[in-house]
Formats: structure tokens, sequence, C-alpha cells
């Protein structure tokens, strides 16, 4: 995996399936994070050929539930985040999925009480043998690249010691939220940290953090001096924000999801939630599509609101 000079697709969590990371591929991203998965779930899992959708499950034992599909197209850019406080799970976990990925990701940013509880996410960062532990046991193991994501720390000095620390386990690249674990969204994401970070590193800096139109993707990188871009939020509202054509309307993006979605087989949860994300930004959940989408209970629910039943009717008959 090469990671200089890319346009790349943030994990996102409910949002980073298959087929939303196909539709920012599509359009332009290099590299796509699938959404963070948790060890314990994937070492309950086996790998399965789809022969039907032409894809690599890996479905829970017991349960049948699917908590990762992906296909050969995007076998060359798709990196697989784990969340993580061991380093024999990590290690189980990536064993399971390394080859069919492009790469192995180790989610060290999540600010979220269930990640935190659970030892995983920013939890890491207080904790450098536990990084260092996770990470090399990793690459000793694996011949997949292995990179992690973090959040800045309370200083900019404490960032760095962390980041070199991160680069001498061996690790392809680094990607770096510019916000703090308190942060919020709306606070300004911290570049010029970002930029420290990337001047002290060797090895590929990712920086992550207020990308929202095509040319932030240079903006950010002659501000910091990062080797490549990675973009959240910015491709969940419309992910033709990769296009260096500039984005397509925004309607035009949601029913190309969907469309993607019905071909794919994805979880009708995760795709409400992903359109739901898209609604809420530009428009309100308590208008007519917004409410559509929320009592909509199946795949064809959604084809028949988006007027995409007869692509729905194609492929379901041709999975047959």
């Amino acid at each position: 995996m090469e990671y200089r000079n890319k346009l790349v697709l943030a994990p996102m969590v409910r949002v980073g399936t298959l087929p939303f990371r196909l539709l920012a591929a599509e359009y332009g991203a290099d590299i796509t994070y699938g959404e963070e998965i948790i060890d314990h779930k994937m070492v309950k899992c086996e790998r399965r050929i789809n022969e039907s959708l032409g894809t690599i499950d890996f479905v829970e034992k017991g349960t049948g539930n699917v908590a990762f599909r992906t296909c050969p197209e995007e076998r060359n850019r798709v990196v697989f985040q784990i969340g993580t406080s061991n380093a024999v799970r990590a290690l189980t976990t990536a064993q399971l999925v390394c080859n069919d990925v492009a790469a192995i990701d180790i989610n060290m940013g999540c600010p979220k009480s269930f990640s935190i509880s659970g030892g995983m996410g920013a939890a890491l960062l207080s904790n450098p043998e536990l990084i260092h532990d996770i990470l090399t046991t990793l690459r000793r193991n694996l011949d997949t690249s292995v990179t992690c994501k973090i959040r800045l720390l309370k200083s900019s000095q404490d960032t760095v010691e962390l980041a070199r620390r991160i680069e001498k386990t061996g690790v392809s690249a680094l990607a770096v939220h510019g916000r703090r674990v308190a942060d919020r969204p709306r606070d300004p994401a911290k570049w010029s940290e970002i930029a420290d970070i990337a001047a002290a590193l060797s090895i590929p800096v990712i920086a992550n953090g207020d990308v929202f139109e095509y040319e932030d993707f240079q903006r950010i990188k002659d501000a910091t001096g990062v080797s490549s871009v990675m973009v959240a939020r910015g491709a969940l509202w419309n992910a033709s924000i990769f296009s260096p054509k500039g984005k397509l309307p925004w309607e035009d993006v949601k029913r190309e999801y969907v469309r993607k979605s019905i071909l794919w087989d994805n979880d009708v949860k995760s795709t409400k939630h992903t359109l739901k994300e898209m609604i809420m930004h530009y428009s309100c959940l308590e208008l007519p599509e917004g409410k559509a989408v929320i009592k909509s209970e199946t795949l064809a629910d959604l084809a028949k609101l988006y007027e995409e039943q007869k692509y729905y009717q194609f492929v379901s008959e041709n999975r047959q």
C-alpha cells in the first residue's frame, strides 16, 4: 500500500460499509477505510465466500450476521480498522482478514465511551506500552501493511513524542485527527499541530480534520506538510467530494448510494443511518423524506422511496 499523495476516506462507524466505500472510490478516493470493528466480534467470525453477491463475508458464528463484507474490486485499497486493547486478539482478527484487505489499522482515536471503557480507541493514547505491544505484534506476524489513527494529546510535544514511538514500531503510516479527545466536531481542527507531527516523522502522515471541499485537500497538505489527507464528515455529506471535477448534486449521490446498497445487499439499518446523516446535513428528518427513511424497514422500501424499484427488481431477479 502506498500512502503518499492519496485522498482517503476516513473510518466511520455504521457508514463505512462496502457500498459507501465503493461509492467514495468511484468518485476518486484512493484509499477507503472500513468502519471500526471490535476484535471481540471478529474473533467469533468465520470467512465465507458469498457466491450470490461475489463478496467475501465475515460472518458471526451462531447469529449469521455479517460483521464485515468486502469484494475483490476494493482489495488493493480497503483498510480494515480494528478496535482493540489486546495484542493477541488484534493479531487473531488481523490474520482472519489480512488476505482480503490492503492494510490493517488500529483505532487509537475514538472518544466514544463504549470504546474508552473497554480500553480501546482514545484510551490507548495514555498507554504507550500497550500501543507498542499491539503494533509490534502485528508487524512481526503480518506481511500486510499496518497503520494506526490517533488524536492529538494535551500538548503538541506529547503528540510528537507518541508519534515517534509509534513510528519505531515499523508501521507504514500514521493518520492524525487534528482534535483532542475532549474536542467536539464543531471545534476547529488544529492543523498546526499536525504539521509538527509531519515534520518529526519520516513515514507518511495522513491528516484528518475540516475537509469539506475538494480544494481543502490541497489546503491542508500545504498547511501541514503531510503526505495524504483523510476526510470523514465531508465525504459522508457528499461522497463526490473526492472528484476533482467538483461535487455532484446531493440528490444524485444519495440515489447512487441507495443503488449500491441494493446491489451489495447492505444491512438496512446501516443504509438508513447513512441516509439520515446525509439528510440532516442538507435538510431535516422531520420533512417527508426523512420521515419516510425512518419508517422504511427494508431495502425494497428505500428503493421505492428513491424511485429505484426497477433497479431493485433487476438486481433481485439476477441474484436468484
